[in-house]
């Protein structure tokens, strides 16, 4: 069996359009009336992956990255060298109904730390 014809038995060999299953003996194309034989379908599996950035894609959202987005300040102490500066930013990391994880980055020695 060639390879375009063992990978694309659900679609129809002259338009690429996908067939539908019209009844227990054949499927047929709905814009050329192709027709396939239910047994030659049958039993078959169509397998993909999907990873995170197709689902971005696909949705147009982009990743923000930490170098590419200016961190708010806040007077808080270093546990590592004392300043009295941090950056932070929150995630929420448990379940919707508990708050937010605060991380600090130290502006002198960037420590990094948090508070729940």
């Amino acid at each position: 069996m060639e390879y375009s014809r063992a990978r694309g038995f659900l679609f129809c060999d002259f338009c690429g359009t996908m067939l539908s299953l019209k009844s227990t003996k054949y499927a047929e194309c709905p814009l050329c009336k192709f027709k396939r034989s239910a047994k030659e379908i049958s039993e078959r599996e169509i397998s993909y992956v999907v990873t995170a950035e197709d689902i971005r894609r696909e949705l147009g959202i982009s990743l923000i990255r930490d170098q590419e987005v200016q961190l708010s300040k806040v007077k808080k102490k270093c546990e590592k060298c004392d300043n009295e500066e941090a950056e932070y930013w929150t995630m929420q990391m448990r379940s919707a109904d508990e708050g937010q994880t605060t991380f600090y980055r130290c502006t002198k020695c960037g420590h990094k730390f948090s508070e729940n």
